[in-house]
């Protein structure tokens, strides 16, 4: 037996922390969760959702900053709760949202290496 839900619509998280050696990293994600078609017979817990800012500028720098394959996924926890958690615990985060451009988000990771 599975325990199988849709997720339900509206703003939710995807975040994952990361092992850099000498630092921990955390990526959060902001997204949008859309309502699934039906899927009666996908055994599974269901969640569909479109990437912040646009898939291919969220999945990019998801990428670029390390983010792994495992996720947490959250519709209660903000981008706030995720960055007020980081900083007690002494983490460096990065946030890809509404305002992501690769281009800044490549040179805050410039400045993340060059100042541990």
């Amino acid at each position: 037996m599975r325990l199988v839900f849709d997720a339900a619509a509206g703003p939710a998280v995807n975040v994952t922390v990361v092992d850099l050696g000498d630092r921990f990293r955390m990526v959060v994600s902001e997204v949008e969760v859309v309502e699934p078609l039906p899927l009666p017979r996908l055994p599974v817990a269901r969640a569909l959702w479109k990437p912040r800012p646009d898939l291919e500028t969220a999945a990019a720098a998801w990428i670029h900053a390390g983010g792994a394959h495992h996720t947490g996924f959250s519709l209660a926890l903000t981008t706030e709760h995720l960055e007020d958690f980081a900083v007690m615990a002494g983490v460096e985060c990065l946030f890809i949202d509404a305002d992501t451009e690769l281009r800044r988000f490549r040179r805050e990771l410039r400045w993340a290496r060059g100042h541990r």
